[in-house]
């Protein structure tokens, strides 16, 4: 005869809805205290962005400005490369926003694509006029120092290229049998390189590299002629 069992012992006992409830409401509360935190940390290192016009400032530059502990600082980022990775990866988000609405604007697919090219180059290249140093300073020093990083903090912009090149497959203004997720992620580092490049020269400086050229340039790879 087999052993009897105890059907209370072998089912795990469920806890009371007042503790999960209480559990739930005190992790939702320790999360947003976080949030909230790590949001204050962000906007004092941008506030010193723009009043120095240079990712050039510490630690405990920004802790001070906002009014928070070392202690907390480094409970949610490992440094300031950390910091500035996050500001840098939320530059990127607004930027490819920015991007898709002025692109959803345009007659054609192949049309949204030419803005969002042009768009991205200027974002990205020198202007001595317009303080962009998370492009201008840390981006560059990001995409040698950690490469990982950099295709991270750029998906959302290369998930908007993809999704313009794949519309203007569709509408059959590419070349047949483009890839457009690798035509995408081409066009992308072919605009940003150039962008940061342009300059650095004594030919690009008295003839500059325009946006319409990088998109004449780009698109004779990829649209259906």
């Amino acid at each position: 005869m087999p052993p009897k069992t105890n059907p209370a012992a072998s089912t795990p006992s469920e806890e009371p809805a007042w503790k999960q409830r209480a559990v739930e409401r005190s992790t939702k509360t320790a999360r947003l205290r976080a949030e909230q935190r790590v949001e204050r940390f962000l906007d004092a290192a941008q506030a010193l962005i723009a009043e120095r016009g240079t990712t050039d400032f510490t630690v405990q530059e920004v802790v001070d400005r906002s009014h928070q502990s070392l202690r907390s600082f480094y409970q949610h980022f490992n440094g300031k490369h950390e910091l500035l990775l996050a500001l840098f990866e939320d530059a990127m988000r607004r930027s490819a926003d920015q991007i898709r609405a002025a692109a959803a604007d345009q007659a054609s697919p192949l049309d949204g694509l030419k803005v969002a090219v042009e768009l991205l180059f200027e974002l990205c290249r020198p202007d001595p006029t317009v303080d962009r140093p998370l492009f201008s300073d840390f981006a560059p020093q990001l995409l040698i120092s950690h490469p990982v990083e950099v295709r991270s903090a750029y998906v959302p912009m290369l998930t908007l290229y993809t999704e313009l090149m794949t519309e203007a497959a569709e509408a059959g203004q590419v070349r047949l049998n483009l890839k457009p997720r690798r035509a995408a992620a081409l066009t992308m580092q072919t605009a940003v390189f150039l962008a940061r490049a342009s300059g650095t020269n004594e030919v690009d400086a008295v003839h500059p590299v325009t946006a319409a050229e990088i998109w004449e340039f780009c698109a004779r790879g990829f649209a259906r002629v």
